[in-house]
C-alpha cells in the first residue's frame, strides 16, 4: 500500500515556473511515478511518468521542453519541475504510482495509487 501527498502548487503569472513534489509512504522504490492533471470540465490527463531507476522518462506533447519530471527514492518523493507556464496549464495536479510500471505508462488505469491533488493556476 501506498499514500501519495502532493505539494508544491499555487498562483503563479504566465512565464512563471512552479516545483510540484509528490511524497509517498510505504513501498516507494521501485514503482513507476507519473504525474497527471485536470482542468476543469476536462478529463484528467497524461503528463509525464518516470521509472522506478529514474533513467527513463516520457512526456505529454504539451510539456515537453517544460516540464522536467525526477524522482529521489532515498526520499521517496517524485518531483515535477515545470517552466514557461501558461493559463493551459492550470489544473488540478495528481501524482500517481504504477506498481509495473516500466517507465511509460500514459493512461490512468495502469496506476495503481493516487495523490489527492494540488492545484496549480496561472493568471495571464
Amino acid at each position: 500500500q501506498v499514500q501519495l501527498v502532493e505539494s508544491g502548487g499555487g498562483l503563479v503569472q504566465a512565464g512563471g515556473s512552479l516545483t510540484l513534489s509528490c511524497t509517498a509512504s510505504g513501498t516507494f522504490g521501485d514503482y513507476s511515478m507519473g504525474w497527471f492533471r485536470q482542468a476543469p470540465g476536462k478529463e484528467r490527463e497524461f503528463v509525464a511518468v518516470i521509472s522506478w531507476t529514474g533513467r527513463s522518462t516520457y512526456y505529454a506533447d504539451g510539456v515537453k521542453g517544460r516540464f522536467t519530471i525526477s524522482r529521489d527514492n532515498a526520499k521517496s518523493t517524485v518531483y515535477l519541475q515545470m517552466n514557461s507556464l501558461g493559463p493551459v496549464d492550470t489544473a488540478v495536479y495528481y501524482c500517481a504510482a504504477d506498481r509495473e510500471g516500466d517507465g511509460s505508462g500514459r493512461r490512468r488505469y495502469e496506476y495503481d495509487y493516487w495523490g489527492q491533488g494540488t492545484q496549480v493556476t496561472v493568471s495571464s
